[in-house]
């Protein structure tokens, strides 16, 4: 029998020559199971337990949103914004909008808060959860924004064919005498159907309003109670998880009274904070549920983990 030897070779080289070997295969293989990228989602949905209601966050649309700072921060330099944006590791450049409504199945109601841009996202988003717009019972808008009403109806004509609706009337007489052109499409047509609330008045059995006010002039978070486990819906009162929690007297382009806003988002993330209530922010990263802490002189976003996900 015939042998050979290598006497140049080591032990190390010849462990290297046959990693290489396989290398060298897929170096020259076809790609066969090539799959093409998808882009950003602009439909999801997360569901919670929160006692006895079931609570799902729905992605209906999102946005890239070009120099952030002419919209948060517009009160501070230039400098401060960057150093607060690079702290927290997002540019200074672009910032990513997120429209999350939230629907609470109670068991024999389902409510919607909000409604997204248009009825196409909203729509999208219901199906990813399991539900069509004609299951939803009751629709409450927080506040009369183009971004909240703007599923209301459609080309179709009203996208939640069998369900009341609810807001503050604070809110709707301002935007009634404003002549706001979204108002008058997409709200004053189910004037008929909706009923008009106070703060601290009840929805339904464990939905409560809350006055927000300042963003807009009748603005309205939710408290979502069910067997003693609490929970607020909190739209806009906050709309940044760095800019508006960790600055929250940084002025915003989009809150009407901006000094009332600046209270409103102080008294409520204290709130928060204290009673260590999770939120639904309408604009935070998906899927827009968190806590919040206090840290310096303002508040940090800690987003949910699976806190609510086991009842």
């Amino acid at each position: 029998m015939k042998t050979f030897s290598f006497p140049n070779l080591s032990r190390r080289h010849l462990l290297m020559a046959g990693a290489a070997a396989p290398l060298a295969g897929l170096a020259t293989a076809p790609a066969y199971a090539f799959a093409p990228q998808t882009g950003l989602t602009t439909t999801a949905s997360q569901t919670v337990k929160l006692g006895e209601f079931e609570v799902t966050t729905l992605l209906a649309g999102n946005r890239t949103v070009e120099d952030p700072q002419s919209i948060f921060g517009m009160n501070a330099s230039a400098e401060e914004f960057a150093a607060a944006s690079e702290a927290a590791n997002i540019s200074t450049a672009a910032a990513q909008f997120f429209f999350t409504p939230t629907l609470i199945n109670t068991g024999s109601e389902l409510v919607l808060f909000d409604t997204g841009l248009n009825a196409e996202g909203i729509t999208a988003a219901l199906a990813r959860a399991g539900y069509t717009p004609d299951q939803v019972d009751i629709v409450v808008i927080t506040h009369m924004h183009g971004d909240h009403i703007g599923g209301l109806s459609g080309d179709a004509g009203v996208t939640f064919p069998n369900a009341r609706y609810v807001t503050g009337a604070v809110e709707f007489d301002h935007w009634a005498a404003a002549g706001n052109e979204g108002f008058e499409a997409k709200v004053a047509p189910l004037a008929e159907q909706t009923t008009m609330i106070n703060g601290g008045d009840t929805v339904i059995s464990g939905v409560e309003s809350v006055e927000a006010f300042g963003h807009t002039p009748g603005h309205m978070a939710y408290r979502i109670e069910s067997e003693g486990k609490s929970l607020l819906i909190a739209a806009d009162f906050a709309n940044h998880y760095v800019w508006s929690l960790a600055y929250p007297d940084w002025e915003v382009k989009f809150d009407q009274d901006k000094s009332a806003a600046a209270d409103t988002r102080k008294t409520l993330l204290g709130m928060l904070a204290a009673e260590k209530m999770p939120f639904i922010g309408y604009h935070m990263p998906f899927p827009a549920l968190g806590y919040v802490e206090e840290r310096d002189a303002g508040f940090h976003y800690v987003p949910h983990s699976y806190q609510l996900l086991m009842g």
